[in-house]
């Protein structure tokens, strides 16, 4: 039934084509402008960083966008291969987190750095498995440091905010792109969105992804529905309606071990999953949306929103090398099944006027949310037959476990939140910008098997933000920011008893920076430098490493750096880096029953140094080529910092030609000298994730 909705949506999107191409007009079509005369995105609006509806220039935090043109012109199908374009942003993906933790300024997944889809969080970080890809993304916004005080808990290391495409007041326009490429690649991506009359307008997205992967059965697929019916009741009132749906069949790849402490390149294309091996996310988002704007300084927005995620895997999870047989020992036969739910709402009132004669803005708002959270295991318990495998040509075999799967523990969380923004002109070169949000969610847990409650918690936060910023010069603005965060212990829908009566850890950061946009607008750049410090981690008892005490700290301290820039004619240069140092400065573990310190080592899946560049050039009317590379520095797999995955730098080249005014055609190479990397090493400090191979794709995008 769930595939038969996906065919049926794509089918009504299709037919929307045909039908809507007689009623459109005809006028000439505008061409697609690759690379514009003025680009700087400094004046651009981004609510992720400010409720107050300011620009980027007017927002005392790092703050970047991946615009629509720029997932475009960069070919970045994959969600998070587009986000990790941005400054200072690397992916540890892997089954777990739904493909889609981060890492920014030094910490580390969905705990510490949040997602968000068009301003609206999955609560509980339990793992985030949409939105995945980019064909119905208007752009992505990405704020780097805490930012509890705009979007709650969970968000010290910073928040990516997805926007999806949305109705629109013109004609009504379609669009369809379809994707060929190496490894059995194949996409198509359907879209359409106007004004059907003068009160309504729609948006309606479908793609489709299919491939055969990097690996031995590494095959995937995926199908997205994204739709958007929008109401002008009148000049001041608006009402939206949207629903997305998201099915992934991703990889079944658990990673690779290495053979005495080497990944050796010979084991780069092997899976050592089984055979009927399952991983499936299936998640739905709806949203009723309003804003009115009831006077000429005063707005509201309010939001209703359900989620739903389903999540199944059933696979082996766990591989390690034997040296003394030579054969990769299978264990970890584990079968999951996740049914979350979430149901919310949320609105904000947002006002432009003078406060003791001076310009002024304020915003005040609320959030509610109720989750629910259902976790199904078989205990992890089971080894795959056969349970040893030759490592250069594994027999993928079956899963097996002794264990039933049986719903084990369902926990509930009703949070709620009240925050406030405000900024106020002291002159019109200087601006003073403050902010306050209190955080509260009521936490319970319930044993399934023994059919009990095991706990009720509350939790509480007030985080604060101050923050200033002073114009330097029309176009250089100075600023500084002092914010107080806090992240839960784990994803609180996923607390255990044990873990239940610690604190939130909390956090502070101190950022001051630069940001200047330069020869007409034609260029911009960023500066930053900051300072984070997190409380309250969990670390050994060093009087019985058995047992855990919230004790912990970690910090980190860096600068970024981004650039973007209309060289000369038809050339455009963006570039960013990032350095940071992150150490332990309080951290205590179990090692061989013994309790260990780790302070001065650098947390799992952090890569210290961070560096994305490309450059395009239009070198002839209707033809652009381009360039981009990725460094990505070292990052350790264990905490005694002894397992270190490489350093790799990887490069794109493409090939754009713009044949007629409505229809582009791209050939894009992806890591063009084959470099082999490495995401992660979640599940074992010797079980490292390949990242991707060479590919090559060629794409068709026709607008009419």
């Amino acid at each position: 039934m769930k595939a038969n909705k996906y065919t049926m949506a794509s089918c009504a999107l299709a037919l929307l084509f045909f039908t809507g191409a007689a009623a459109a007009d005809t006028p000439t079509l505008p061409s697609v402008t690759v690379v514009a005369d003025k680009t700087s995105m400094l004046e651009s609006k981004a609510g992720t960083g400010s409720g107050l509806d300011l620009t980027l220039m007017q927002t005392p935090a790092s703050v970047e966008i991946i615009s629509r043109d720029q997932l475009d012109a960069r070919g970045d199908s994959n969600l998070v291969d587009a986000i990790t374009r941005a400054a200072g942003i690397s992916s540890m993906a892997h089954p777990g987190n739904g493909g889609s933790s981060l890492s920014a300024r030094g910490f580390t997944d969905t705990t510490s750095v949040m997602r968000l889809y068009d301003g609206v969080r999955q609560y509980g970080g339990v793992g985030l498995t949409f939105p995945f890809d980019t064909w119905s993304v208007e752009r992505i916004e990405v704020l780097r440091g805490p930012a509890s005080v705009i979007h709650g808990d969970g968000a010290i290391g910073g928040v990516v905010n997805v926007i999806p495409k949305k109705p629109t007041r013109g004609p009504i326009r379609n669009e369809v792109q379809a994707t060929l490429g190496t490894a059995n690649t194949q996409r198509l991506g359907l879209g359409s969105g106007g004004a059907i009359d003068e009160h309504w307008s729609y948006r309606l997205d479908a793609s489709g992804n299919r491939s055969s992967g990097w690996v031995d059965m590494g095959q995937s697929r995926e199908l997205t529905f994204s739709g958007a019916l929008e109401w002008d009741a009148t000049r001041d009132l608006r009402f939206t309606l949207r629903h997305a749906q998201g099915l992934q069949h991703p990889m079944r790849y658990f990673g690779t071990p290495t053979v005495n402490g080497r990944q050796l390149p010979a084991l780069r294309d092997k899976n050592y999953n089984v055979s009927d091996s399952i991983i499936r996310y299936d998640d739905g988002w709806s949203e009723l949306g309003m804003e009115w704007t009831a006077s000429a300084s005063t707005t509201v927005r309010a939001k209703l929103y359900h989620i739903d995620s389903q999540r199944h895997y059933r696979n082996a999870e766990t591989y390690a090398y034997n040296p003394g047989t030579g054969l990769v020992d299978r264990s970890g036969d584990t079968e999951i099944l996740h049914d979350q739910r979430q149901t919310g709402a949320t609105a904000t009132v947002s006002h432009t006027g003078t406060l003791l004669g001076l310009g002024n803005q304020a915003s005040f708002g609320v959030d509610l949310s109720s989750s629910r959270f259902q976790h199904a295991n078989n205990t992890y318990a089971g080894s795959p037959d056969p349970a040893s495998v030759d490592p250069f040509n594994p027999v993928a075999g079956q899963f097996f476990s002794e264990q039933p799967t049986l719903p084990r523990y369902r926990n509930t969380a009703r949070q709620y939140a009240l925050f406030a923004e405000n900024r106020i002109e002291l002159t019109p070169a200087w601006a003073v910008i403050a902010g306050l949000r209190h955080d509260h969610a009521d936490v319970r847990r319930r044993n399934l098997v023994k059919g009990q409650e095991e706990f009720d918690q509350p939790y509480g936060n007030t985080g604060w933000r101050l923050g200033t910023v002073y114009d330097l010069t029309s176009d250089l603005a100075l600023y500084a920011q002092f914010a107080r965060a806090a992240d839960p212990v784990g994803g609180l829908l996923m607390l255990s008893s044990a873990n239940s009566k610690f604190d939130l850890s909390t956090g502070k950061q101190l950022e001051v920076g630069l940001k200047q946009s330069f020869w007409g607008q034609r260029g911009d750049w960023t500066l930053a430098a900051y300072e984070i410090r997190k409380n309250n981690l969990l670390a050994r008892d060093p009087l019985n490493p058995q047992l855990r005490v919230q004790v912990g700290q970690r910090s980190s301290r860096g600068v970024e750096a981004t650039l973007g820039v209309a060289v000369v004619q038809g050339w455009r240069l963006d570039a960013n880096a990032s350095v940071l140092r992150a150490r332990y400065d309080d951290f205590i573990e179990a090692e061989a029953g013994e309790a260990v310190s780790r302070v001065g080592k650098v947390p799992p899946d952090v890569a210290q140094q961070l560096a994305n560049a490309s450059l395009s050039w239009n070198f002839m009317p209707g033809w652009s080529a381009s360039g981009g590379a990725r460094y990505v520095g070292r990052r350790y797999a264990d905490n005694a910092n002894r397992v270190a995955m490489p350093s790799y730098t990887t490069a794109d080249l493409a090939l754009r030609w713009q044949a007629r005014p409505d229809t582009t055609v791209s050939l894009r190479a992806a890591n063009v000298f084959d470099k082999q990397t490495f995401t992660t090493a979640y599940y074992t400090t010797n079980q490292w994730f390949n990242g991707p191979v060479r590919s090559v794709e060629a794409t068709v995008h026709y607008r009419y």
